[in-house]
């Protein structure tokens, strides 16, 4: 089979997406209107008349030389076990002929699962400092994709502590359904999780913790009065209001059911809050923020419990709780995201991460140079 690669519109692009059963919100049409400081296009893979894959490209440009970094954040939306021959090549061919002087994709395909057992196993054990010092699961297709892309000339561009300025490669999720394919139930996820997860639950309940789901609006203000809070106390530096007002704007014109608001109260104070988005069957919890006060209601196991239902009840695959660091060490500091996220139950997993093409070879040394440079 052959392919060719060319420009779509946005409906053909959300036609395509509606077919499909899970696509990361990042590769919708409506995220390019998030992220406006990148041009954005979408594009289809035809065999012939067929349109079989898509991706969208963010092109970030080069200030005076009109090159760009052409990058596919979570994508592009293609049979990634359907031979990578007869898939990249003409992706690189397009995005040659426009001007970039670098690819970036980062495939939405795993190469390593580790159970929440396995994980707890690994934080227990002394000699166990990273997750990819235990067995764990291998995924043959991740690492099919890994081996073509290294064959291949890309270069891979995944922090050893996990977190970089692009996509996280190691991940936490709850399977939302058993090996066969059926549904789990709420009592069968609730079983999974541990004991102190379980409590905390029934204690957010027994305080009578009220969740509400919210579409944005002004509601959107009182979420990020307390994530800014949030960013404060834990020494992050926030997104901006209007960055959630163009997110939630883009994806709720999408699809009303894109994006939604959780907010956690407790006698009239907010608590806790979080952002949820689902394409499909892949639900994503993407930001939250939380009270220092009133902390011992668990407004925010409140809301990991009221999005994780609602997925059930929307048929979701999976609820994604998005990233974690790869440290399993007690004696590092981010070993308590780990930890937090293991309560539920679920699974670790490592995907193929970023990887990077150069197809201008100079000007790449220099934008990453400049790269390197500003993020020392």
């Amino acid at each position: 089979m052959t392919f060719t690669v060319r420009p779509i519109s946005s409906t053909e692009h959300l036609d395509h997406i509606r077919s499909r059963r899970s696509v990361s919100f990042q590769q919708t049409p409506a995220w390019a209107a998030v992220k406006t400081e990148w041009r954005a296009e979408s594009l289809g893979w035809y065999a012939g008349e067929r349109l079989a894959g898509t991706g969208l490209v963010l092109h970030r440009p080069v200030p005076r030389l009109g090159y760009t970094l052409a990058y596919l954040p979570w994508g592009p939306d293609i049979d990634w076990a359907g031979g990578l021959t007869v898939w990249m090549p003409p992706l690189v061919s397009y995005l040659r002929s426009q001007g970039a002087f670098a690819i970036r994709v980062a495939p939405p395909v795993r190469t390593d699962i580790w159970s929440a057992a396995e994980v707890k196993e690994g934080i227990a054990d002394p000699g166990v400092v990273r997750l990819t010092d235990l067995p764990g699961r291998a995924d043959p297709v991740g690492n099919d994709v890994a081996r073509y892309l290294c064959d291949s000339g890309w270069i891979p561009q995944n922090p050893e502590s996990g977190f970089g300025a692009g996509q996280p490669q190691f991940t936490y999720e709850i399977p939302l359904r058993r090996p066969d394919g059926t549904a789990r139930s709420e009592d069968d996820v609730l079983t999974g999780m541990n004991q102190l997860w379980r409590r905390n639950i029934k204690k957010a309940a027994k305080a009578c913790v009220e969740v509400t789901a919210s579409t944005g609006g002004e509601d959107l203000k009182a979420f990020h009065d307390l994530y800014v809070h949030t960013a404060e106390r834990d020494r992050f530096t926030p997104r901006p209001l209007a960055y959630f007002e163009k997110m939630f704007t883009a994806l709720r014109a999408e699809d009303p059911a894109r994006i939604s608001l959780y907010l956690a109260h407790h006698d009239g104070d907010l608590v806790a809050a979080t952002i949820y988005v689902r394409v499909g069957g892949h639900a994503w919890y993407v930001y939250g923020a939380s009270s220092t006060t009133k902390r011992d209601v668990r407004g925010s196991n409140a809301c990991q419990w009221a999005m994780i239902r609602d997925s059930l009840a929307a048929g979701c695959d999976v609820y994604d709780l998005r990233g974690i660091t790869p440290t399993l060490s007690t004696d590092d500091s981010h070993v308590g995201l780990i930890q937090f996220k293991v309560g539920t139950g679920g699974q670790a997993v490592r995907y193929v991460g970023e990887w990077d093409l150069p197809l201008r070879p100079i000007v790449y040394r220099a934008f990453d140079l400049y790269m390197r440079r500003r993020n020392q």
